[in-house]
């Protein structure tokens, strides 16, 4: 499978099993549509959350939801196309003095748009624990749980500005790994795939936490769909 394939294929599929068959989020699965970043007209699209905007209280408040995922999450989608359309005009007029402007821009609007769309699917409202591929995967590569969990969160807290923490299989070594982002697209590593990342600009968190940054990592600790992180990484393996 192409990695852009999985990238689109993939952002929501292991979600379904923890919601009732009725959800907004099972339907969209079944319909194949919330997973979809590009358009068959090479158009990236943002999809509609997969639950209401109050499904993660108290963990994330609805305004907050709303408003990440609207002019965030939409801004970077709005942004992407842009950044593409201007690379497109370059190549037509044969113009290339701000291209290197243009692809810098793309890396970080779509980069944007990637991490927001696993984000979103990565969350539930009900606690529930690794297990299968996954749970070996994460004592493969960290021991237990419990160690994977303290490493997310520390990096997850402590990425310098904004940017993300992210729980990635890195098919060069066959193990998890965990990065700290900065903004959506530095300090990565080739080939790896992620599988859970939490957002922590500020926009994610401020309207509930203030600056109290831990304090909304760990409540996303809690709030893991792992289901869906263990659907990811089984895709990846079948690409690696």
């Amino acid at each position: 499978m192409e990695r852009r394939k999985f990238i689109q294929n993939s952002m929501i599929i292991g979600g379904a099993s923890i919601l009732p068959t009725s959800s907004v989020l099972a339907q969209s699965v079944e319909q194949g549509v919330i997973d979809k970043l590009m358009d068959e007209n090479g158009n990236f699209v943002q999809a509609a959350l997969p639950y209401a905007n109050n499904f993660l209280e108290p963990c994330m408040d609805e305004e907050t939801l709303y408003l990440h995922h609207t002019f965030h999450h939409g801004g970077a989608v709005k942004g992407a196309n842009k950044d593409l359309e201007m690379i497109n005009k370059a190549m037509e007029e044969g113009n290339y003095d701000l291209v290197e402007h243009w692809t810098g821009k793309l890396s970080y609007h779509f980069s944007s748009h990637i991490l927001h769309s696993i984000f979103w699917t990565n969350l539930t409202n009900k606690k529930n624990d690794p297990k299968g591929t996954l749970l070996k995967y994460i004592e493969k590569s960290f021991g237990t749980l419990d160690n994977l969990k303290a490493l997310l969160g520390k990096v997850s807290k402590s990425v310098e500005s904004s940017g993300w923490g992210i729980l990635a299989y890195q098919p060069f070594t066959d193990r998890l790994t965990v990065l700290g982002c900065a903004d959506h697209q530095k300090l990565t590593q080739w080939g790896c795939i992620p599988i859970l990342v939490i957002d922590v600009w500020e926009h994610a968190y401020y309207l509930t936490y203030r600056n109290r940054r831990g304090e909304f990592v760990d409540c996303v600790m809690d709030i893991i769909n792992w289901d869906n992180v263990a659907q990811r990484l089984d895709i990846a393996l079948k690409i690696r």
